[in-house]
């Protein structure tokens, strides 16, 4: 089983492609973080979003192959990068089965009933995340291709799940050749609102919290101010306040506490700051999704956040 990585879209046209082969062109220059094959195991491929008790599956079986792919993400939003593999799919054949972003996934539950490989080979950002499971028919038993899509403030993340019959060529994955368009570097001193409409999420960077503490120092909250002009003068645009916190305790506790920064922030907004409740949410994902080490005391000063998400789709 060969992988052709890292090929010029040019170069890419001289190279014999078995009949059926899944070949993907990735937006930017790619780096392979990691993969597992299994010549014959099963995995699991979401046919929908959680339904409330469980993610409805396929146990598909045959050879499992899982890749994931780091690239600089430049701006780009997860849209930006799953849309061009999703029609290369499309165009190879393949019936999207599941096409879903985060909060229609799932959060938390979807992701956790994924195959996905581990920290840090694959990241999944638990409020920003877009998956899609396509299936592909032919002579022989279906093919299956499962796209995760996720990133940090640096780089994008996209795990490839595989399975089909052994003798299936493997997929080929290639970086383009041609400049991708993604939105611009988000500067740190940009506005809030303008922050807001090109990436879709901010983190609130001059809120903070000691480990264990959920208490909002309500001084100097330049970002929230700037947050409940930009709720309060767009009546139609609605957010989720995203709690995180540092790895100093259990999960369970970290989620709870998560949860509680969260609210504290959604309280000030609406009672100190005039911002109408029904457009903001709170939730907590505790230490799942960290921006930096915990292994140094700024790491966990960074990791203790709350971030903003826009979650209205006009």
């Amino acid at each position: 089983m060969t992988l052709r990585a890292l090929i010029p879209g040019a170069l890419l046209a001289l190279l014999p492609v078995a009949a059926g082969a899944l070949s993907l062109e990735f937006p930017a220059a790619a780096t392979l973080a990691g993969q597992t094959i299994a010549p014959l195991s099963s995995t699991r491929i979401p046919t929908g979003p959680f339904d409330g008790t469980k993610v409805p599956v396929i146990e598909a079986e045959g050879q499992v192959t899982q890749q994931a792919w780091h690239h600089p993400r430049k701006g780009m939003t997860t849209l930006q990068i799953l849309k061009p593999l999703r029609e290369q799919l499309i165009a190879d054949g393949f019936e999207v089965i599941l096409d879903c972003a985060a909060a229609t996934c799932g959060g938390f539950d979807f992701r956790y009933a994924t195959d996905t490989l581990p920290e840090p080979t694959m990241h999944v950002d638990l409020g920003d995340y877009r998956f899609v499971s396509a299936r592909r028919t032919g002579d022989g038993a279906p093919e299956y291709v499962c796209l995760m899509v996720s990133r940090s403030a640096t780089r994008a993340y996209v795990q490839l799940t595989r399975v089909g019959p052994a003798d299936t060529p493997a997929p080929t994955v290639f970086s383009s050749s041609k400049s991708p368009a993604p939105n611009a570097e988000i500067a740190d001193d940009m506005p809030l609102a303008d922050r807001l409409a090109l990436d879709g999420r901010a983190v609130l960077g001059d809120v903070d919290f000691a480990t264990g503490s959920a208490s909002l120092e309500e001084t100097g909250l330049r970002t929230l101010d700037a947050l409940a002009n930009y709720l309060i003068e767009n009546p139609e645009k609605s957010v989720v306040l995203v709690g995180h916190t540092d790895t100093e305790g259990a999960l369970e506790s970290n989620i709870a506490l998560s949860r509680k920064r969260a609210q504290s922030v959604r309280l000030y907004l609406v009672e100190a700051l005039g911002v109408p409740a029904r457009q903001v949410a709170a939730e907590g994902v505790g230490y799942l999704a960290p921006l930096a080490s915990n292994l140094t005391e700024d790491g966990r000063m960074q990791n203790r956040r709350v971030e903003v998400i826009v979650t209205s789709q006009d």
